[in-house]
């Protein structure tokens, strides 16, 4: 079951290599931290904002990628953890089909906030995550 949820916070810390994504459930209670690196707490909070750079970032070319070839990403879901790390999956609409693309989540998450593509995180993870 995928529960929905929202980016919460971005905490960026100049001085630590790690930075941190918190996802928020919407509707509930729990929330679920992700250690990301600079250079993707940078990226999402760039595209939270709108922010254009001079030439396309990753994001931004794997974005226009995607819809010069005639899709849409549907959703996102971080769809499991193992040994601390977290899995995503990009669904795209292309061709009348559904596809599904393995994704680093911090990718997934930018992909989203610049899009405002629905996110949602699977009840397990949830499930593993919370104390």
């Amino acid at each position: 079951m995928e529960v929905r949820v929202e980016l919460s916070k971005i905490i960026i810390n100049e001085a630590a290599s790690r930075q941190f994504i918190v996802l928020r459930e919407v509707g509930g209670k729990r929330h679920l931290p992700i250690v990301i690196g600079m250079p993707e707490a940078i990226a999402i909070d760039r595209r939270l904002k709108g922010l254009d750079l001079p030439r396309p970032m990753t994001h931004d070319l794997l974005e226009n990628v995607i819809m010069h070839l005639g899709g849409e990403i549907e959703k996102v879901i971080i769809n499991n953890i193992e040994s601390g790390t977290f899995f995503a999956t990009l669904f795209i609409s292309l061709d009348g089909k559904t596809v599904s693309i393995d994704s680093r989540p911090s990718d997934a998450i930018a992909l989203s906030a610049g899009l405002k593509v629905p996110l949602f995180v699977d009840h397990l993870v949830f499930e593993k995550c919370q104390p």
